[in-house]
């Protein structure tokens, strides 16, 4: 057997730059790049490494939660085809990238993480920055991503890589079980050399099927669908993975049912489509919310079903209604106690399109579900339309650029009232035009997200929509965009603080107390004085952006001409009117927790609506 001497960390970039992955007989580099922040922790190991073999490119990020961020949105617009690994030191290098490794894992999108580890030696414990742990030595800080990782392992010695890197791939590439890999690397051994066989870094290619369902259940899915009057197809991003949208559409043409779609789900129908109905549960249409509430039949596409898609359990009244969901993940397949069809969206739809010949929904549903979508879409237009010159409300901004877009441009968000405004409002007319982290609604993924997204597919312009709040939890990779010359355009919507928690606050009779961004009042000695004197256009400025102030409706459109012709990272600054945000339509309802006791009567009247709404909840058993 042929050998090469290498050290671990050395042996790690080798073969990660040698994984590829096939769908549909194409063939994509898994491993596109390898971001990091170097620390003593990773800087003689990784950080060297990747020094000697520059043929897998190196990243610098300004902040390790937001590298495992803009690798998360890099492999979702590949639609989970190829990913970039993300190095960090030990101690806070390493649990910065927790919530980024949480948000991948909870979203299904891969990302592998290579934190530095303490010496596995342990001859000079305590090291800087370990964690001593009394009652078991071996726990380190990297323990703590074992509950967000799909695949942990610790590798103490060089040669345990030999089984551990091909695992860490099988769960990376698997449609079903990705999500965050976590392979933790002590810094002693990172540096460690072992004579590896040449084997393992021969180039590797995996194979991603398209599964499909048992033909037995296949089969008892169209005798279901057929049997239905009023089945819904409530759209996942499994339809988008999967690339399955075209089949979407030639299936529900076809057959006549409607698509409500999840926010991972938006753009697998364009928004014009007569069976589009549009936005689905607590942020969902009029249409969507009313035909959820009365349908028999609920057909989940590649979702995962989360409180909002479901208004928290409240979206489906039928007091028969049943469930059949596609989904890759047996997990998911599963939900809502539903026939399971486990296998790849766009395989399936073709497979029960097949059965279904000839099959059709009433025309009376058809035309149902039709004029709902041209009535929503007549309330887009009013909520685009300005109400006055001065300042914009959070709507028309978003209409100003969904309108000033490209079909092929991508809006990207994640966290605060704007998701719920776009969920409902934004036009999507391509598949990988919205792109939302909702399944964590992380603040601070927006810029590394939309980052990544434009790393990930540089020929389309992307438009990061992002408030004061999330902006100042991270605008760190503003200037890692500037570095790279990756250029991205930033609508940063100053409305002064926590605009959505400020509005549900209020909805629960706190009067949005701690939720807007205010000096403290020596009278009252609270939060309640002059707004803060923060000036984000001059900060992002300072960071190395173009920079373009907005205040109406002719300088918001002469900002986003100016920076689409520009080639480099803008931000549009734009100071929003406070309130003025789509109201909920039918069941848009989420709980949340409210005090069973206040002196507070509107604390006690939106205690009592929670009640009488939990009452309308449903156990799909």
């Amino acid at each position: 057997m042929k050998t090469t001497r290498l050290t671990t960390a050395q042996a790690v970039i080798r073969f990660l730059d040698r994984q590829y992955v096939e769908r549909d007989g194409v063939t994509h580099k898994f491993i596109a790049g390898c971001f990091g922040i170097f620390g003593h922790g990773n800087v003689g190991g990784i950080g060297q490494a990747l020094f000697e073999y520059p043929a897998l490119r190196y990243y610098q990020s300004r902040n390790e939660q937001a590298m495992v961020h803009t690798a998360a949105a890099y492999s979702r617009a590949r639609n989970r085809l190829s990913t970039l690994a993300c190095t960090s030191s030990i101690g806070p290098g390493a649990t910065n990238m927790l919530t980024g490794a949480a948000a991948a894992t909870i979203n299904r999108v891969p990302v592998l993480l290579l934190p530095g580890d303490s010496f596995s030696s342990r001859h000079v414990d305590p090291v800087l920055q370990q964690l001593e742990y009394p009652l078991a030595p071996d726990v380190t800080v990297n323990d703590c991503f074992r509950p967000v990782s799909r695949f942990w392992d610790r590798i103490n010695r060089p040669e345990q890589l030999i089984a551990s890197l091909p695992q860490a791939l099988r769960v990376l590439t698997s449609p079903a079980e990705t999500g965050a890999v976590t392979l933790c690397l002590p810094q002693d051994v990172q540096a460690e050399a072992f004579d590896y066989p040449e084997e393992l870094f021969h180039r590797r290619v995996w194979f991603i099927p398209r599964a499909l369902p048992d033909a037995a259940l296949l089969d008892r899915a169209a005798t279901q669908i057929r049997a239905a009057k009023r089945p819904l197809i409530v759209a996942g991003g499994g339809v988008i993975y999967s690339e399955a949208s075209d089949a979407l559409r030639a299936f529900v043409h076809a057959t006549g049912i409607p698509v409500a779609e999840t926010f991972a789900g938006k753009g697998s129908l364009a928004y014009d489509d007569p069976h589009h109905l549009g936005a689905m549960g607590a942020t969902g249409t009029e249409g969507a919310n009313a035909i959820s509430a009365e349908a028999d039949l609920i057909i989940g596409i590649g979702t995962r079903y989360s409180d909002f898609t479901t208004a928290s359990k409240t979206a489906f009244r039928h007091p028969d209604v049943a469930f059949i969901n596609i989904n890759v993940a047996e997990f998911d397949a599963h939900k809502q106690s539903a026939l399971p069809l486990t296998g790849d969206a766009r395989a399936t739809l073709e497979a029960l399109a097949d059965r279904l010949a000839g099959y059709r929904v009433g025309s009376d549903y058809r035309d149902r579900v039709a004029a709902y979508g041209r009535s929503w879409d007549d309330k887009v237009t009013a909520a685009y339309t300005p109400e006055e010159e001065g300042r914009l409300s959070q709507a028309e901004v978003i209409g100003m650029v969904n309108t000033f877009s490209a079909p092929q441009d991508v809006v990207v968000c994640a966290a605060g009232s704007m998701p719920g405004d776009l969920h409902k409002l934004w036009r999507t007319r391509n598949p990988k035009g919205f792109h939302l982290e909702y399944g964590y609604s992380c603040m601070g993924y927006e810029i590394a997200g939309g980052l990544g997204v434009k790393m990930a597919d540089p020929g389309r312009e992307v438009y990061v929509m992002v408030g004061d709040g999330s902006y100042l939890m991270m605008s760190s990779e503003l200037v890692t965009s500037i570095q790279e010359d990756v250029k991205l355009t930033i609508i940063l919507i100053n409305n002064h603080g926590f605009a959505s928690i400020g509005g549900l606050s209020k909805s629960l009779g706190t009067e949005g107390f701690g939720t807007q961004y205010r000096a403290r009042d020596e009278g009252s000695g609270l939060l309640d004085g002059d707004v803060l004197p923060v000036d984000l256009a001059r900060n992002a400025e300072s960071l190395g952006a173009d920079v373009i102030r907005a205040h109406n409706v002719a300088s918001l459109r002469d900002a986003l001409q100016r920076a689409k012709t520009g080639s480099k990272t803008t931000v549009i600054y734009v100071e929003s009117v406070p309130e003025r945000k789509m109201a909920g339509y039918g069941h848009a309802w989420w709980e949340v927790p409210i005090a069973a006791v206040s002196e507070t009567p509107a604390v006690r009247e939106a205690y009592e609506e929670t009640q009488r709404q939990k009452a309308k909840q449903r156990h799909h058993l």
